[in-house]
């Protein structure tokens, strides 16, 4: 091996061990577990997972901006602020470790109930990216950030749906057949 193709063999592993530290460091500094990598993605960084798998940083400060803004506020409540009609979203009920690919399916197994409600009382059913559900899943598991949630945080076309129950003399959305098990709380609690 020449000295010329060692050099260039460590110049390399010089600059992939570089990357791979900063990439390292980058994953400890967002929270991520040790030994994850991160990679930026279309929404934000993302931890890699497998290959062509990433799990997107959660965030539950912006979780708790797009509980309210998207409208989940209308029917589902974090410390007794929200809606009624469907299970209350406190990290207190929550299991304390949770896949949340297993808080998605529970919202899966009550979509047609979800999305019902969200036509009915938003007028079309929310859209989410990935990055956003991912978000709020987040923040329905942190305790500390939901204590920061309060009226303010909820947007007046939201609090106007959230109030228009009060002045219409009724304690509680009129539900549709089936949006029972909603409000039971069967769509989120374990």
């Amino acid at each position: 091996m020449s000295i010329h193709s060692i050099k260039v063999k460590f110049s390399a592993a010089a600059t992939f061990a570089f990357f791979g530290l900063v990439s390292l460091l980058a994953a400890q500094e967002a929270g991520a577990p040790q030994g994850s990598t991160m990679m930026q993605g279309d929404q934000g960084p993302h931890l890699m997972m497998s290959p062509g798998l990433m799990m997107p940083v959660m965030n539950p400060a912006k979780g708790r901006k797009l509980f309210a803004e998207k409208g989940c506020v209308a029917c589902h409540s974090v410390n007794g602020i929200g809606g009624t009609d469907a299970a209350a979203l406190d990290a207190s009920t929550m299991t304390p470790m949770m896949n949340p690919f297993d808080f998605t399916a529970r919202m899966w197994t009550g979509a047609e109930a979800m999305i019902d409600m969200q036509r009915e009382e938003l007028g079309e059913q929310i859209q989410f990216t990935g990055q956003e559900l991912a978000d709020i899943i987040a923040f329905a598991h942190d305790a500390e950030e939901q204590k920061k949630f309060s009226e303010a945080d909820i947007p007046p076309e939201i609090d106007k749906l959230l109030h228009a129950d009060e002045e219409d003399g009724r304690s509680d959305h009129e539900m549709k057949g089936g949006n029972e098990m909603m409000k039971r709380g069967g769509g989120m609690k374990h």
